[in-house]
């Protein structure tokens, strides 16, 4: 890295819309690239016996991924970045820190792949965990036990939108000397920086708003202090679900727009929440920006926005295959955060591990869909939703 690059990357005056733009364009001395190259290699010449360039072997580092890992260590406030080959490979070696006997507390409502991970691998290595509304401190002190080491947070959830506050989580887990890891995908560190209000880790599946245009599979994990960072690091060599160079480097040129994406999306998201929120068939919506939210006071206090991203439930089930078939403009598709819109069932795609007894009584049925609002017009957009629901009904009434 440049000197200039280095410089650039430290200083805090300059707003995060020109921190993100600037993402590696001063941190090629040779050539003044504005765009950093992609180095497709694996291995690096030492210049003698007993001496390196700082790049050995391009698992444990690599000079495209070193760049991208600067980077989302300083958006986040960390002290040190990884880029792993997916969000969840970013979740496995987090989750390595721990061994058998340890006892994590995870958020009550959460991503089903997260869910998978810990039931049915950690679950094989003695690790257990303990799902909890998260916001709710006596539930995390009646849960919590001498071989518990993490909080796992989402927030907000994946798909129903809980808001936990994470001053106030922080401060509980620093007082019983427990991790806080928090899960920033749906917010990012545009909208929210969790180890500034005392998180330890931050975990993002990048190949959502980070990447931003559904190309990239990508995970990123940010840690606090010099020991836990030194233990992440180990680890992710160790592993070895690292990102390559040509993905890192995506990753990077998406994140340059980040700024800019993430207001069109909350913007478009507001928009589709308020056009739910009065329609006729509409049961209910699941939006942090909506005054009507539960958590729409935390959420105000430790975010700078929303994400593009909320779920709305169905008066009747009935309308979920007709409606999934008539959208045009939104794909029926999984994934979110990307510049195109995707709707997503959750009861039988993304959350489709997590028991129904679970999903039930968390309020995640078969009248539910997440829906990722992506950078398009939004009359568009609306007309596109309004549509299908319509012919959905007529569908449903003609039975």
């Amino acid at each position: 890295m440049s000197n200039n690059g280095q410089e650039l990357n430290r200083d805090k005056q300059l707003k995060i819309e020109s921190r993100l733009v600037q993402i590696g364009s001063q941190e090629e001395p040779v050539t003044g690239a504005v765009s950093f190259p992609v180095y497709q290699a694996t291995a690096f010449r030492h210049p003698k016996l007993g001496q390196s360039t700082g790049f050995d072997y391009a698992r444990t580092k690599s000079p495209t991924r070193k760049v991208l890992e600067e980077a989302i260590a300083e958006l986040e406030s960390g002290d040190a970045g990884f880029a792993c080959s997916s969000g969840m490979a970013a979740l496995q070696t987090i989750f390595a820190l721990f061994s058998q006997g340890d006892h994590l507390i995870v958020s009550l409502d959460l991503y089903g792949g997260t869910y998978r991970l810990l039931e049915k691998i950690m679950s094989r290595f003695g690790v257990t965990a303990t799902y909890v509304d998260t916001n709710d401190i006596d539930a995390l002190e009646s849960h919590y036990r001498p071989s518990t080491k993490a909080v796992l947070i989402e927030t907000p959830t994946n798909p129903l939108m809980m808001i936990t506050d994470l001053e106030l989580v922080c401060s509980w887990a620093k007082k019983k000397n427990v991790l806080t890891i928090v899960d920033n995908t749906l917010l990012t560190p545009f909208f929210q920086r969790p180890i500034e209000l005392g998180a330890d880790i931050i975990i993002h599946s990048a190949t959502k708003y980070l990447g931003g245009h559904n190309d990239v599979l990508a995970g990123l994990i940010v840690t606090k202090g010099k020991e836990l960072s030194e233990q992440m690091a180990f680890l992710h060599n160790s592993i070895g679900a690292v990102l390559g160079p040509q993905d890192s480097w995506l990753l990077m040129r998406g994140m340059k727009t980040l700024a800019i994406r993430m207001e069109r999306h909350q913007y478009n998201a507001k928009r589709m929440a308020d056009f739910l929120l009065q329609h006729p068939q509409v049961d209910s919506v699941y939006y942090p920006a909506l005054e009507s939210h539960p958590g729409y006071e935390i959420q105000k206090k430790q975010s700078s926005g929303n994400a593009g991203i909320f779920s709305f439930k169905l008066k009747d089930a009935r309308y979920i295959e007709p409606i999934l078939r008539h959208i045009k403009l939104i794909a029926f598709a999984e994934s979110l955060g990307g510049v195109e819109s995707l709707m997503t069932y959750p009861s039988v795609q993304t959350h489709a591990d997590i028991p129904e007894e679970i999903r039930t009584r968390i309020g995640l049925d078969d009248r539910l869909l997440r829906y990722s609002v992506g950078i398009e017009h939004i009359e568009d957009l609306i007309a596109d939703l309004s549509r299908a629901i319509d012919l959905a009904q007529a569908e449903v009434e003609s039975i």
